[in-house]
C-alpha cells in the first residue's frame, strides 16, 4: 500500500482527504471542551484564545454533573465482560462449526451469518420485554445481550481463520494425549491472536459507544458513558456544550488508545477471517 500511495500521488491527496474527515471532528471536539460555553457556539471553528479559554473549567462541572466516574465504571465492566464472553464463546463456537460437518453446523454458521443482516430496530422492543422477564436488565445481564448481538460477525471471521489452520496441529495434540478442552485453549486460541484482537476492537468500540441498548436495558439505573452525556441536554432544549465537550472528549480517550495500541491486528485478522476457506 506503501509504494502504491508513492506512485500514485492522487492517491495520497485521496487517503489525506479521508483521513481528515474523520480527525477534523474529533478536533473541534478538543479545542471547544478548553472555550467558554458561550464561545463555542459563536466561534466553534477557532483555536481557544485568551478571551475563550475557560481552562478545566469544562471537565470538572462536565464529571461534577455526570458523576462520570460512576459511568466510566459501568462502561468499563461491561465492555471487558462482554468482549472477553464474545471472543471466548465464539471462537469455541466456531472451532466447533469448523471441525464437526454435519447439517446441524451447517444451519448454525448460516444462522450466526443471517443474524448480521437483521437491523437491531427490528427486534428492540421484543427483546427489551424479554430481558425483563429474564431479569437481565442489569449490568450483569447486558452482557449475555451483547454476546448474543455480537456472535453474528465474530463466528463468521473466527470460522474464515479456522478453516486455515492444519487439522494435523489438533491431531498430533490427540496423540500427545491432550483433551479437546485443552487442544482449544493450548494449541487453537494462541494461533486465533489476530483474529481475536480484531473482534475485540471491533465489539469494544461498538460496545464502548453503544447507547440505544444500555437505554432500553437498564436506563438510568446504571448509566454508561453515553447515556450520562445526554442527561447534560437540560430543559426546553438547553444544552451545557461545554460539559458536554469536555465529558466526549474523555470518553473518547480510552477507545481511541485501546484502538491504536492494536490497530496492527486489524487488517490481518478480517484478511485472515474473511477470505481464508
Amino acid at each position: 500500500m506503501q509504494t502504491q500511495t508513492k506512485k500514485n500521488p492522487i492517491l495520497l491527496i485521496l487517503l489525506i482527504l479521508v483521513a481528515c474527515l474523520f480527525v477534523i471532528p474529533i478536533l473541534l471536539v478538543f479545542m471547544n471542551s478548553f472555550k467558554g460555553q458561550f464561545y463555542i457556539s459563536d466561534q466553534p471553528f477557532s483555536f481557544p484564545n485568551a478571551e475563550t479559554f475557560a481552562g478545566l473549567d469544562n471537565y470538572i462541572r462536565g464529571v461534577e454533573k455526570t458523576d462520570f466516574w460512576s459511568a466510566a465504571f459501568f462502561s468499563l465492566f461491561i465492555t471487558v465482560l462482554s468482549v472477553g464472553a464474545i471472543i471466548l464463546f465464539t471462537s469455541m463456537t466456531a472451532w466447533y462449526i469448523t471441525r464437526v460437518q454435519n447439517t446441524f453446523t451447517k444451519i448454525l454458521y448460516y444462522l450466526f451469518v443471517s443474524a448480521m443482516i437483521i437491523p437491531f430496530q427490528m427486534v428492540m422492543f421484543t427483546m427489551t420485554k424479554v430481558a425483563n422477564l429474564l431479569f437481565l436488565d442489569n449490568p450483569i445481564g447486558i452482557i449475555l445481550i451483547y454476546l448474543g448481538f455480537g456472535s453474528g460477525l465474530s463466528v463468521f471471521m473466527f470460522t474464515g481463520f479456522i478453516r486455515g489452520i492444519p487439522t494435523a496441529l489438533e491431531e498430533a495434540a490427540m496423540i500427545d494425549g491432550c483433551s479437546p478442552v485443552v487442544t482449544f485453549f493450548q494449541i487453537i486460541l494462541p494461533i486465533l491472536k489476530p483474529t481475536a484482537i480484531t473482534v475485540a476492537i471491533l465489539n469494544a468500540m461498538w460496545i464502548w459507544n453503544d447507547y440505544l441498548l444500555p437505554y432500553l436495558v437498564i436506563g438510568s439505573d446504571y448509566k454508561t458513558i453515553p447515556i450520562a452525556i445526554q442527561y447534560l441536554r437540560g430543559g426546553y432544549g438547553s444544552i451545557d456544550m461545554g460539559a458536554m465537550m469536555a465529558c466526549l472528549v474523555l470518553a473518547i480517550i480510552p477507545i481511541v488508545v485501546f484502538y491504536l495500541a492494536a490497530q496492527k491486528y486489524i487488517i490481518e485478522g478480517v484478511a485472515a477471517g474473511a477470505v481464508k476457506g
